[in-house]
């Protein structure tokens, strides 16, 4: 099927081409295609093979080869199919012949070959291919630092000196060259001249011209080294003036971004104050702005109006097995209508009658929230172990903001070289366990009789694990790879949970919670973007939760997070975007559709809301759900239906409060804005893993106040990852060579399979991190620290 072909020495040459078998669609299963993996790291599939000529026949077959190959070469541009970079790409390997690389649940490409020999052959080349991206990135990004770093006077100086002495090299052999020309010139004259001393002169012209054509090299030599000097000089400078007027560029325009906003605003307070008392009768149709970027948001109780408009796209999907695959090539959606259709809907929400203070479910309080009974952890223990309240304060430190940021303009975050001054003494391991400090409501919708009231629970659930985001801008430790997190909280809030670093590039996690009732995992990886006045972060990964006792299970994905004021004014962060919790397996047909709305201005509505609603297998709307993500959450029963299809109004029955946070404790501003639950995260712990973010060093010393030996121990970390990883890609690269297979990494508590929903490929847990425990076993931890 492929013939396997691997580049020449050129760089311009493909690493790896040939035919294979691509999944397209049910429609039409797998497609032989051509791909090409290039030198950078890319992996691209056509339709048709750039084709060569037979045997050579002459110039003119040459002329003729070489002009079909820029056509064959020209087509092939036009008719890419698709393209997958490999820098943050996962490979793996299905079966014999069949392997899938996905980069982080955006794109998938599902292949198969003829033969394990061949499947294994591709898939070493694509590995040694990922991890020469990944070199080639990192050397040059670790070439613009050190640009960036110079220090132009210094810089400036070094370079004059090294012209200097050039030219003074120069001026001496010119001199040189000037004093034998002129002897070789005397010495030509003499040899002109009558006598008999023929021999003696020939062997002065001789000698004169063996001087001159010695100066001559060494005049040469160093022109040579002169230009050279001036082009890898007039290079570097080139790229740092280069830089310097991109960041130029993009401080004028923030700059004037923020002019025309500030102008915009008072326009548009001008008009909006004198009609302050008028309504629309759709909030969906106003024109939003962003907050002024000197100050934040002032947030307070706000009173939700439990009548709204609610706008969403009601979609209609056929489930391809390659996932979210964003590479669909044209011939394959011949039936597009009936594969994907999505329509607009609008529902208007009217509810019945006001609350009943006496219908309202408080949130449980802490001790409150195991099931009593013999659950999956049995009875609860009589005995609580004291667990501390409060991380010491945040020294203030003052740190040169635009000195660093300046530099990070248009990168990844993973990409940035940020000090501990920016973090929170936390690892994102640990900032994903704080999603189920409200995992009460999970035991209260693993009771529901009825899966769409349950639906509306997992909702409320999805959305407390924002509410502890509002004022929380510190960055997590971004984790090591093999690094882990474990908090078993049975005795008091009924569940544990176990997390992963599973993979460096791309970065994941993967996390797995259990609960009395219920199971909830997740793997979260995630895309960002800092553009100068705001971070935006965009996850990836999907999380689930599956209830055993009924057999219903739900998949959603989190929603956009958005940390404004980066540059100017007090930071804060918004969560916006819409999310989509389909259910499966007995539940499956429901489904609950959330909108987070943005937040405005000047927006008559309260900040920060979320609506939604649930809706049955028959389509039918059977819940509303309203509120504040970072305050409560309240949910009514749709009791009648009225209007047309595409714009219903549902009426409703009274609203129950099913969530409400907890105030922060007292003067948390002083210790990074930490609830009780994030300040017991970090709290050292016997008997966990050697890997534990416990037991990270930079992490420990970040909370204990010592930043600037946190520091220098989160540089030696990452230096010691760095090693580690190139290790393992020399190993690789050797296997490649002697024409061994190599394993890639592969996590210790988890392990990666297809999902019996979707087909993609997720990172679950293997189960036998509770009983290493126990056993006092930990001798498959990698020693990471």
């Amino acid at each position: 099927m492929s013939d396997g072909k691997s580049g020449a020495g050129d760089s311009n040459e493909p690493e790896m081409k040939g035919w294979l078998l691509k999944w397209t669609n049910y429609l039409k299963g797998y497609q032989r295609r051509w791909f090409v993996l290039s030198a950078g790291g890319v992996l691209s599939y056509y339709r048709t093979e750039n084709g060569t000529s037979g045997n050579s026949g002459g110039v003119k077959s040459v002329i003729r080869r070489r002009r079909k190959n820029r056509l064959n070469q020209a087509e092939m541009s036009h008719t890419c199919r698709g393209t997958i970079s490999l820098h943050g790409a996962l490979i793996h390997t299905v079966d014999s012949c069949t392997f899938v690389i996905s980069n982080g649940g955006t794109q998938s490409f599902h292949i198969k070959t003829a033969n394990e020999v061949e499947r294994q052959s591709w898939v070493t080349a694509l590995e040694l291919a990922k991890a020469k991206a990944i070199r080639a990135m990192e050397s040059e990004e670790d070439e613009e630092t050190e640009t960036a770093h110079a220090v132009p006077s210094e810089e400036l100086n070094v370079v004059l000196k090294e012209i200097a002495i050039r030219l003074e090299n120069l001026r001496t052999c010119y001199d040189l060259i000037t004093k034998h020309g002129a002897a070789l010139q005397r010495a030509l004259s003499d040899l002109e001249t009558p006598g008999d001393d023929i021999a003696i002169k020939t062997k002065t012209v001789n000698e004169r011209a063996t001087l001159f054509r010695i100066t001559s090299n060494a005049m040469i030599n160093v022109c040579t080294e002169y230009l050279k000097t001036a082009e890898n000089q007039g290079q570097k400078w080139s790229k740092m003036l280069q830089q310097e007027r991109g960041h130029r560029q993009r401080l004028e325009e923030m700059v004037e971004q923020l002019a025309k906003q500030q102008r915009h605003l008072e326009q548009q307070a001008h008009r909006i104050i004198p009609n302050v008392a008028s309504s629309t009768s759709d909030d969906e149709d106003n024109e939003f702005y962003d907050a002024q970027s000197t100050t934040s948001p002032t947030f307070v109780s706000p009173q939700i109006d439990d009548s709204f408009i609610l706008k969403y796209q009601n979609r209609s999907c056929f489930i391809d097995r390659t996932g979210s695959s964003s590479e669909t090539e044209g011939d394959e959606l011949n039936n597009k209508s009936e594969i994907n259709s999505t329509e607009v809907k609008q529902v208007t929400v009217i509810p019945e009658e006001e609350k009943s203070v006496s219908e309202i479910v408080e949130t449980m309080d802490e001790t409150d929230r195991v099931i009593l009974g013999n659950g999956r952890f049995g009875k609860k223990s009589s005995t609580l172990r004291q667990r501390r309240t409060a991380v010491p304060n945040k020294p203030n430190y003052p740190l040169n903001l635009w000195s660093i940021m300046k530099n990070c303009i248009g990168k990844e975050l993973s990409k940035i070289p940020m000090p501990v001054n920016f973090n929170e003494p936390l690892s994102m391991l640990q900032r994903l366990t704080e999603d189920y400090e409200y995992a009460n409501l999970l035991d209260i919708a693993a009771k529901c009789t009825d899966p769409c009231e349950q639906l509306a629970y997992v909702a409320a659930f999805t959305i407390s694990s924002y509410s502890t985001t509002a004022n929380r801008t510190g960055k997590p430790f971004n984790p090591l790879l093999g690094e882990t997190y474990e908090c078993d909280r049975t005795d008091d809030l009924g569940w544990r949970v176990i997390a992963e670093q599973v993979s460096h590039h791309p970065p994941m996690a993967a996390i797995h919670c259990e609960g009395n009732e219920w199971t909830c995992w997740q793997e979260f990886t995630m895309t960002s973007k800092f553009r100068g006045k705001y971070l935006q972060i965009t996850p990836l990964g999907s999380s689930n939760v599956e209830f055993p006792a009924s057999g219903n299970k739900y998949t959603w994905r989190k929603v956009t997070t958005t940390v404004q004021n980066i540059i100017v004014g007090k930071l804060w962060v918004d969560h916006t975007g819409e999310m989509e919790i389909l259910g499966a397996n007995k539940a499956s047909g429901i489904k609950c559709h959330l909108t987070y709305i943005p937040y405005s201005y000047f927006s008559r509505d309260a900040q920060r809301r979320v609506k939604g609603l649930i809706m049955n297998e028959k389509n039918e709307a059977k819940w509303v759900l309203n509120g504040i993500w970072d305050n409560k959450i309240e949910i009514a029963p749709v009791i009648s239906t009225s209007g047309s299809e595409n714009s219903p109004v549902y009426k409703t029955g009274s609203y129950n409060i099913i969530w409400s946070r907890r105030l922060p404790p007292p003067n948390s501003e002083k210790s990074y804005n930490f609830t009780v639950l994030a300040s017991q995260l970090n709290e050292p712990e016997e008997g966990v893993a050697p890997t534990d973010s416990r037991k990270r060093p930079d992490q420990r010393l970040m909370e204990e106040a010592k930043w600037d030996l946190s520091n220098k121990e989160k540089v030696r970390l990452e230096e010691k990852q760095r090693t580690k990883r190139r290790e393992r890609e020399a190993e690789a690269e050797k296997a490649a060579k002697e024409g061994r297979p190599y394993p890639p990494y592969e996590p210790i508590w988890f392990k990666k399979q297809q999902d019996d929903n979707t087909e993609n490929l997720v990172h679950v847990y293997k189960g036998d991190y509770w009983e290493s425990k126990k056993r006092n076993d930990w001798s498959k931890c990698p020693d990471i620290f």
